[in-house]
């Protein structure tokens, strides 16, 4: 038995092709954005389907230059799911259109669709230009409902993957439905490279503009003027950018990180299904939801705890009383050296956006809920079983 061992959340899946691959920048002299950004974008979107694949320096910046080559604005409003993590939220600000918060489906953890059509309803000024379905934890948002709102409403439609590589329906991969798909490589991420994000779209000017934006607006990429005559001459620069690139390093990781992409997604899966089975008998937790056609991609394994009550009707006191056994839980775990945490935040919760938009904890009551009663536990690719046998013995006792 593994006693007092430390457990963690996650890991990424690194070995000595990682080692060597973060030496070769060096090797090229490309030691920012260059051939290797080049190729793990083009891996990625080979991988997802996607027309055009952009690296930049995280998902938030992703999202806000998405959010940007959209045409969103100030003046313009965004639906964004409130339990989700704040980077969702902080990416419409930035643009400096308004946060609409929706609350959730508890059961998927994803935005009901149903409120947001309520929600575009009752828009009756039309401002709302835009929605932001996030695919949390690794499963899709009902994206064939998102796409008939967005035609009826005239939406743009950006797609928080932060979590989503390897989430699938039918088909079709996560990023792949609206306007434009955006992902994260954070360390808690199924792939990482450090930090790092990746923006997919089929819209060729926009892939063109976010090429530019993330490079303070220069009409060449430093990799474009190396291979033109001329190159030692500084690009135009005719719009407004920002620094949000990728270094080679981070590329050269990322095209490692792909090769190993269907391996560790499976391993991901395959744990995710002995979760399944081994806690279908606790009673105090309802083990991930996945729709019929949909493919989770378990970048998190999170479940809802319920003290084996019915959850269906919520109080405020009723999700506070159950988040204080929650929280015990929790701690006694990490008393036996097992990791875990909350699922996320509800974004109406947090203090700048319960501050400047005058929301109260009610407001969203099953984001309330998902952020009080969530529990992510241990999963990462290389988990042993005896790792995992623990884990599942201490839930039980």
């Amino acid at each position: 038995m593994i006693e007092y061992r430390k457990i963690p959340i996650t890991k990424p899946v690194f070995d000595e092709s990682e080692k060597e691959a973060i030496v070769k920048p060096f090797e090229t002299g490309w030691i920012v954005q260059g051939p290797f950004v080049a190729e793990f974008e083009k891996s990625f979107a080979e991988f997802t389907g996607a027309g055009f694949a952009k690296a930049v320096s995280n998902c938030t910046t992703a999202l806000h230059l998405a959010l940007d080559v959209s045409g969103i604005k100030a003046g313009d409003k965004v639906i964004v799911p409130s339990f989700t993590y704040v980077a969702s939220a902080n990416a419409v600000e930035y643009t400096g259109a308004k946060v609409v918060l929706c609350d959730i489906d508890i059961k998927t953890f994803n935005i009901d669709v149903n409120k947001a059509k309520e929600l575009l309803e009752n828009d009756v000024n039309r401002e709302i230009n835009a929605i932001m379905p996030v695919h949390l934890f690794g499963l899709c948002a009902d994206m064939s409902k998102i796409m008939e709102l967005a035609k009826t409403y005239r939406l743009k439609v950006i797609e928080d993957s932060a979590c989503g590589l390897g989430a699938w329906i039918g088909n079709q991969h996560s990023g792949t439905f609206g306007n434009a798909g955006c992902f994260s490589f954070h360390p808690r991420k199924s792939i990482t490279t450090g930090e790092g994000g990746m923006i997919i779209t089929d819209n060729e000017e926009n892939s063109y503009k976010v090429t530019s934006l993330r490079d303070h607006g220069a009409s060449k990429t430093d990799l474009q003027r190396d291979k033109e005559k001329g190159g030692s001459l500084l690009p135009e620069f005719n719009t407004k950018g920002y620094n949000y690139r990728m270094t080679d390093f981070q590329g050269a990781l990322g095209v490692s990180q792909m090769k190993k992409a269907n391996y560790i997604l499976n391993k991901r899966r395959e744990i995710a299904k002995r979760y399944d089975e081994s806690l279908k008998d606790v009673e105090c937790l309802i083990t991930p939801y996945v729709p019929e056609g949909f493919v989770h991609g378990y970048q998190s394994y999170v479940c809802t705890f319920t003290n084996d009550e019915d959850i269906s009707s919520l109080s405020i006191e009723k999700i506070d009383r159950l988040n204080i056994k929650r929280n015990t839980l929790m701690e006694r775990l990490e008393e036996r050296g097992i990791s875990t945490r909350q699922g996320t935040h509800a974004v109406h919760t947090l203090g700048y956006y319960k501050k400047n938009y005058n929301f109260s904890d009610e407001d969203y009551i099953y984001s309330y809920a998902a952020d009080r009663l969530s529990i992510t536990l241990p999963l990462y690719a290389e988990m042993t079983d005896e790792e995992f046998e623990y884990v599942v013995n201490e839930i039980k006792v």
